[in-house]
């Protein structure tokens, strides 16, 4: 298929190539994105090309590497890197066709697919309330699920109205993890409904485990460690 790709759309993709290496070269040095000069926040209005098939709302892709140490918030937004943004089913796959598999991404990095507007952050107005669902993967596993759970969140599939804000991959040395973000954690009902159809859309394996967490509490007490309460496990 061939796709009418216009420039914006186009330069976008060629920053991700540019992105691509800088992830392989960069992999191993203590010096992260820093040296990249300030984040780009938001790339303008999105163009609707004529005869594309116009997505329920537009996204953004956004890069990130975790530091080594805890920076707070304004290291962590040094560290986004706003990629490209896209408003139509073509213009999703061309931007996924640029995009490195994640087997070749090294650990530690961050691939963020939220709606426009919302930053990946905890601490965004669309987020300060909500929660993510967390699902932990073997390596070998992630592409196709994250795959599937991108398409699944273009495709509103989750049927959970305006509650879903974005889709992130986590990549580790022995897994991966995946998560769902939405803007109610005090929504139990729909947290669930999200967490139904995630087994049924991602046909998750046997081994694969879930959990919620609110991201007030890993704001408490960090993301990657264990928090009491006010988690839903599956």
């Amino acid at each position: 298929m061939v796709y009418n790709t216009n420039n914006k759309n186009l330069e976008m993709s060629n920053k991700y190539e540019t992105l691509k290496h800088h992830q392989q070269d960069n992999s191993d040095s203590g010096s992260g994105d820093e040296d990249n000069g300030p984040s780009i926040t938001d790339l303008g209005p999105i163009e609707y090309p004529p005869g594309e098939h116009r997505l329920q709302h537009p996204y953004c892709l956004w890069f990130s590497k975790r530091p080594s140490q805890i920076q707070g918030v304004q290291g962590y937004i040094q560290a986004l890197r706003l990629v490209g943004q896209v408003g139509t089913v073509e213009q999703w796959w061309a931007l996924y066709s640029h995009m490195a598999r994640l087997q070749d991404i090294p650990a530690h990095r961050d691939l963020h697919l939220f709606k426009k507007g919302i930053k990946p952050m905890w601490e965004d107005a669309a987020n300060k309330k909500g929660g993510k669902w967390v699902i932990r993967l073997r390596k070998e596993q992630a592409g196709r699920a994250w795959e599937n759970l991108c398409m699944a969140m273009l495709g509103e599939q989750f049927m959970a109205g305006n509650e879903i804000c974005g889709v992130v991959v986590s990549t580790r040395y022995q897994e991966f993890l995946l998560s769902i973000w939405n803007r109610t954690a005090s929504d139990q009902a729909t947290t669930s409904r999200i967490r139904d159809a995630l087994k049924r859309l991602l046909n998750l394996p046997s081994t694969a485990t879930m959990e919620y967490k609110t991201h007030n509490d890993c704001l408490k007490y960090g993301a990657s460690k264990t928090i009491p309460n006010n988690v839903l496990k599956s």
